[in-house]
Order: C-alpha cells, then structure tokens, then sequence
C-alpha cells in the first residue's frame, strides 16, 4: 500500500511555521526504512498496512510530544500484492507523456 499523509500541530512558531514538527515527524518516516518521499504537501510512504500504519502512529505522537492538538491528512492506496509502486505510479505516466 501506499499512504500519503500530512501531520501539522495545532500551532507552530511565533511566525506561524510548523517546520520544526513536520520534519520531527518525516525523521520518523525516513528512520522507518520504508519506500518514502516527502514534498511541498505530503509525505508519501509505501509497505504493508500495519508497518506503514505504524510508522504514520509513531510520526503523529512526535507531533503531539510538542503540540496539545495535531491534525492528520491521509490518503491510502490498498493494493494487494503491489511492491515498488511509489516510483512505478509515476513512471508509467511519464512514459504515456513522453509518446
């Protein structure tokens, strides 16, 4: 499966930042040895349902060690029997625009 998730704190810097947390949590996911990528709105990490739902738990409670109310977005792709989809996903579309 893949899951794409995004965790922010309920409050961030004086300027309103919540870089500080969101790299707390995307060091969880790289620390987890799983598939990832992180961009401007999602961190994207892919494996098995409980390692992946796991890693997504252990990301949102670094959040909430330093924030009283922590949202979370996350959006999963299920599809059993499927490795190496993060990259595969994208490919196969850049081949079909490169025709």
């Amino acid at each position: 499966m893949i899951v794409a998730f995004s965790i922010s704190p309920a409050s961030g810097a004086d300027d309103g930042s919540v870089s500080e947390a969101v790299a707390e949590a995307v060091r969880v996911v790289r620390e987890s040895g799983l598939p990832n990528e992180t961009n401007a709105m999602f961190t994207n990490i892919e494996g098995e349902w409980d390692e992946v739902m796991a890693v997504v738990k252990r990301a949102v409670d670094v959040v909430a060690a330093t924030s009283p109310r922590v949202g979370l977005v996350l959006k999963a792709d299920i599809r059993p029997g499927h490795t190496g989809e993060l990259t595969g996903k994208v490919e196969r579309v850049e081949r079909l625009l490169s025709d």
